[in-house]
């Protein structure tokens, strides 16, 4: 059997993959709920509309990202409608030239050029250019302030990104007007549908920004010759022109400086949009960053998941690929819908749900991934916080204004059009306090530091659940319904003294509060014994999460759960979500004594046919060895309890491969410097081909984010998971309390908080 017709046996085609038009009514209104269908029933499907093979679902966008030789990004600029006969005779005749750019190059060019241009997007080369984009901020501020009512997009959100764009490249301010007038242009003849009139209105401004941005650049380049020391990206990258012509040439340069504009113009002008729509939306959200602007960031990045500008990306198959369950002939051209990743369940929990909380935001797609990932996503960050940090401090009263929201019409590029709003100038603050309008938030440049993201929530309830064990029901002192999560889950409480404690949630998962349970540890470092004496009704606490790094295996063929004294409350979690699924599963529940077991009469009533008690005061001591050799092979087991309790366990299942063993642990008796320090050594990035140096005295984790790469973490303690990377190939030094015995064996994964590399590590990131 051909190629061809292998692809054509297995090609999903259905009813709804036929009627698929990216330019049709329901993408174009919501392309996130247009592929609901796809990301739970044909993640990869053929659309016959556009000639595309559409992906939906975040794992796979990703691993298409990932391999950029075998999914080049050759047609990632192409016309997404072929160009009439009448509009290329135009472009053709007006000497337009646009050639490839870092966006749509292969390799090993790609990364040649990338490196040459890489330095001036460093977080610390960005932070320089806070206070000029703050002016500008400021200034379309003051022109509003007073008016009561504005178009956001008219009169803030269009003109500040492509004034920073141009700022950032050196653009000379008289040549700034006539550029802006040209972006739109670029966009419609790329993305767009036009009708064969309007291609012709549109060739003529692409052919216009074209020359225009070329005679731009050739008085930079005199400027350059001349020894002027004028700064910018475009003089820097002229210079590399100078030096290395081979790798940056003469028509890279110009492709570039109009690429550089629309790339970062209308992507952070649709974006800032999209995040006051949907923050002026959920108007409990919007309140918060007001009272506490530490959280724009997060705030930022969660819009930029939820409803960023950037929905669609493209690929070609250089050869035949698999993706997801599906083979991708050679030649096949892919649309990667990352709106759609980015509300992908599998990745996001609740994800339709807008949470600046969020713990896991900064995972989205809308940025790209890997070695194509965007370059100016942190300049974009930096604009989209300061935009809203200026306009929540001087006015925290806007309101949307009743409108309807229109949309330009194209694949891959989404934001209203128009965003109007309005406010009660009476109100504005700044009238009682002058002072508002020079005060600032500075923040860092990068995604958000998951320590800053914190909500302030309200004790409403506490009950003793058992011997030196504090029940704690919290809420939101708004009445907004906390959001549901998964069986696994914990809670950072962070203490007056700004150190957190981590306790699990234990249920039930939707009641819209948050309850947890405190064991009082006397020899502790103090955090449960002030929880014990401050965690009363009515009290206010600082509240990071939820976070999940213990999932269960819901797909499992069996589960053994096992739980030591206050271990209970993440397994009950998971005791209560199995039994929901009608699974199989037995549950362990060791302690000391009757007296001193939280939740004990709850697991008997609910968990009875399952529950096998082992209490010591009884004689009932757990036999660990017993548990896993009698174990159901293919078994997942998920263990919480004391650290002797886990180690024990790790020894034992190491004997037994068919059996997959989590656990989590809350404290390490080693500082977090103390882990991460050691020998130098060499990282290979793969995903994003970068090689970079790790000295003895900065963890692996630090210096990949000086990188520019983005990599979550939590606790950096080497106990949670969150930083863990994919490990291609080298030894490892292993220092986390996160794998076990088996999946240290394995050598494939690496908690890059603490952990190091014993020689060269290949990264997968």
């Amino acid at each position: 059997m051909s190629t061809k017709q292998q692809v054509a046996a297995q090609c999903p085609f259905s009813s709804r993959a036929r009627e698929f038009d990216p330019f049709g009514s329901a993408y174009q209104a919501d392309p996130t709920e247009a592929l609901r269908w796809s990301r739970m029933e044909k993640p990869v499907f053929f659309s016959e509309a556009m000639g595309y093979w559409v992906v939906s679902r975040y794992d796979d966008i990703k691993s298409v990202f990932r391999d950029n030789i075998t999914f080049s990004p050759a047609n990632a600029l192409e016309r997404i409608t072929p160009p009439s006969e009448e509009a290329l005779a135009l472009l053709k005749r007006e000497g337009y030239g646009m050639n490839r750019t870092l966006v749509n190059e292969d390799e090993p060019v790609h990364m040649a050029r990338r490196r040459a241009l890489l330095d001036a997007f460093a977080p610390e080369a960005l932070a320089a250019h806070a206070p000029m984009i703050r002016d500008l901020v400021r200034e379309k501020v003051d022109a509003i302030i007073d008016r009561g009512h504005s178009d956001l997009v008219e009169d803030m959100l269009w003109d500040v990104p492509l004034t920073v764009a141009l700022h950032f490249l050196g653009v000379p301010d008289d040549d700034m007007k006539v550029l802006r007038s040209f972006s739109v242009a670029h966009t419609v003849n790329t993305w767009g549908k036009p009708t064969p009139e309007q291609q012709m209105h549109v060739a003529e401004g692409v052919a216009k920004f074209w020359n225009y941005s070329g005679e731009v650049l050739a008085r930079m380049s005199v400027q350059v010759d001349a020894g002027e020391e004028v700064q910018g990206w475009m003089y820097d990258m002229i210079r590399q022109n100078r030096q290395i012509p081979d790798i940056v040439t003469d028509n890279y340069l110009h492709s570039m400086m109009m690429a550089i504009i629309v790339a970062a113009h209308e992507t952070t002008a649709l974006a800032s949009a999209n995040a006051f729509r949907e923050l002026l939306t959920h108007r409990h959200q919007w309140q918060a960053i007001c009272d506490d602007p530490a959280l724009i960031p997060a705030a930022v990045e969660e819009c930029l998941r939820h409803s960023g500008s950037m929905v669609a990306w493209r690929r070609i198959a250089t050869k035949d690929a698999q993706v997801g369950d599906v083979v991708i002939p050679e030649g096949g051209k892919i649309l990667l819908v990352m709106a759609s990743g980015n509300h992908d369940p599998r990745h996001f929990e609740n994800p339709d749900q807008l949470d600046i909380w969020r713990d896991n935001s900064a995972d989205h797609l809308t940025f790209g991934y890997g070695a194509h990932q965007c370059m100016g996503k942190n300049i974009g960050r930096m604009e989209i916080a300061i935009i809203l940090e200026e306009v929540s401090r001087r006015i925290p009263h806007i309101e949307l204004a009743d409108q309807d929201f229109t949309y330009l019409p194209n694949i891959s590029l989404r934001g209203p059009e128009a965003l109007k709003v309005r406010w009660d100038v009476t109100k504005n603050p700044e009238r009682y306090d002058p002072t508002l309008t020079e005060e600032a938030q500075e923040f860092p440049v990068g995604p958000p530091d998951r320590k800053t993201i914190l909500r302030q929530l309200t004790v409403a309830h506490t009950e003793t659940l058992a011997d030196g064990v504090l029940g704690v029901t919290l809420t939101d002192p708004s009445g907004a319904a906390l959001p549901s999560w998964t069986a696994g889950a914990h809670l950072d409480i962070v203490l007056p003294d700004g150190e957190s404690r981590k306790y699990s949630l234990c249920g039930p998962a939707g009641s819209g509060d948050w309850r947890i349970a405190v064991l009082r540890e006397e020899a502790g470092r103090g955090g449960s014994a002030w929880m014990h004496e401050n965690a009363r009704p009515g009290a206010a606490l600082r509240v990071r999460g939820p976070h999940n790094h213990f999932r269960l295996d819901e797909d499992a063929s069996h589960h053994i759960l096992i739980a030591g004294g206050i271990g209970i409350t993440p397994i009950l979690a998971m005791a209560d979500r199995l039994k929901s699924l009608g699974k199989e599963y037995t549950l362990h529940y060791a302690g000391r004594s009757c007296d001193h077991m939280a939740f004990l009469e709850r697991v008997r009533r609910d968990h009875a046919d399952s529950l096998v008690l082992h209490v010591a005061a009884d004689g009932g001591r757990a036999d660990l060895r017993e548990i896993v050799d009698g174990a159901p092979g293919a078994s997942f087991v998920a263990a919480c309890g004391p650290a002797r309790l886990l180690d024990a366990l790790d020894e034992l299942i190491a004997t037994r491969p068919d059996l997959t063993l989590r656990f989590e642990h809350f404290t390490t008796d080693e500082t977090a410097a103390d882990l991460a320090s050691g020998q130098p050594f060499e990282v290979v990035c793969v995903d994003s081909d970068l090689t970079l140096q790790v000295p003895e005295n900065r963890s692996l984790l630090q210096t990949l984010r000086s990188a520019g790469l983005d990599v979550a973490s939590d606790c950096e303690e080497g106990l949670c998971g969150s930083c863990e990377l994919a490990v291609e190939d080298g030894e490892i030094d292993h220092r986390d309390r996160v794998l076990t015995s088996a999946e240290r064996a394995k050598g494939d994964r690496i908690i890059t908080c603490c952990s190091r590399g014993a020689g060269k590590l290949r990264l997968k990131v």
